[in-house]
């Protein structure tokens, strides 16, 4: 029996789960619990657990030492819960109604005790259903903004900035990013999953094209190297939970100092495979093109509202002297602006053909059609990628998506 003392690491059961809980006050010893194991990630275990008398809930996330998409014999820092967890106390300071809160966490046990959000549903599903979210764009607006804010040297103390880096030096996960989102879908490499069908044209597209892969490798040097501001770092629709009237940002685990542009640019990867794979999801073409142009509305409101509101928090909260010359914020943006249309080309290409895909697309039955939706997807973040200094605005990019 898993005690609170225990300092050994072991993996939850339903019934060490519950009994833990109680163990760190969150329930009473005689409550009536129960639990259930809801992840379906590669990397965590997740438990909700519930109080039949008053239904009062929460969520028990802990850390794996291994990604469960392979196996032991790929090994993890549990050092990642920590992380989060402090990724997510971090977000909840600047954000709380973006943000769940945490009750609880323990460094040795990679647990997380948090909200349970079951009464919102994960925006990816929600987007292959054709749900409209009246927030979603004003929500994520405003966390990007005010966590990229905060955490950079722009908003925040610039040598406390310095010594909160070292909190977050995240290499493991940081490590599967570098490769599977920037390296291996652009040369032949063993952790792609490519179907038959779309070999030789991922071949002629990524493989063979050089001046895709100089890009590609500046984009793969600016995550490596620039570390403006703390990410979310997995900024993708199955880390959003949503409703009509609220939206909360969830799983930081890949949290680390980063260039602002890639949690935007994957939060735009997102919504544009969402707005390709409606082919397949929404029969009714009329319907479809009005859900397609709802999807491009949150894009282009999203960028607006972080431009608005960073713009704000610059001119009320700025930390550095040049940050009151005319038209630094300008060139900033417009540097955010770039890498966000890079970043979100590779995380699209990634998501095609990468160890991890998406249920937008992997979902469709029709396997030519879902080859269609690879190939589009594909092209667009090529497109992306190679355009991503001359495209000067979300309209540009609207026009490019629907060209």
């Amino acid at each position: 029996m898993m005690t609170v003392n225990t300092l050994i690491y072991e993996p939850f059961t339903i019934d060490s789960a519950i009994s833990y809980s109680k163990q760190i006050g969150i329930f009473e010893q005689d409550d009536t619990l129960v639990a259930q194991e809801i992840g379906d990630g590669n990397l965590n275990l997740v438990f909700r657990i519930q109080n039949q008398q008053t239904n009062k809930s929460i969520i028990l996330k802990q850390a794996l030492p291994y990604a469960k998409v392979v196996g032991s014999s790929w090994p993890l820092t549990l050092d990642r819960a920590r992380i989060e967890s402090e990724a997510l106390k971090r977000a909840y300071e600047l954000v709380p109604e973006f943000t769940p809160r945490v009750y609880h966490s323990d460094q040795t046990l990679a647990v997380t005790v948090m909200d349970d959000l079951s009464h919102l549903q994960i925006l990816r599903k929600g987007f292959i259903a054709g749900q409209v979210y009246p927030r979603l764009a004003r929500d994520i607006g405003i966390y990007l903004a005010h966590t990229l804010f905060y955490h950079s040297d722009f908003g925040m103390n610039q040598q406390e900035k310095k010594k909160l880096t070292a909190s977050f030096i995240n290499p493991e996960l940081c490590k599967i990013t570098e490769d599977l989102v920037f390296t291996d879908p652009f040369f032949d490499h063993d952790t792609n999953n490519i179907p038959a069908g779309l070999k030789e044209f991922v071949k002629t597209t990524l493989w063979d094209d050089n001046t895709l892969k100089r890009e590609v490798a500046t984009l793969k040097h600016i995550f490596l190297t620039k570390g403006e501001t703390l990410l979310h770092g997995d900024l993708h629709s199955g880390s959003i939970f949503a409703s009509p009237v609220e939206t909360v940002v969830i799983d930081p685990e890949f949290a680390y100092f980063g260039p602002m542009g890639f949690d935007i640019g994957a939060f735009i990867a997102n919504i544009l495979l969402n707005y390709l794979s409606q082919e397949a999801h929404m029969d009714d073409e009329q319907a479809r093109k009005e859900y397609q142009n709802y999807l491009l509305s949150v894009m282009i409101e999203t960028w607006n509202v972080f431009v608005v509101e960073f713009g704000a928090l610059w001119q009320d909260h700025s930390q550095d002297a040049f940050m009151k010359v005319d038209g630094f914020l300008d060139d900033v943006l417009q540097r955010i602006f770039a890498d966000t249309l890079g970043f979100a080309g590779c995380k699209m290409i990634r998501r095609m053909i990468g160890l991890s895909g998406v249920e937008d697309v992997e979902s469709i039955e029709d396997i030519e059609l879902r080859l269609k939706v690879k190939r589009a997807a594909i092209t667009l973040g090529k497109t992306l990628i190679l355009n991503r200094s001359t495209l000067s605005s979300m309209n540009e990019l609207k026009k490019v998506v629907t060209q």
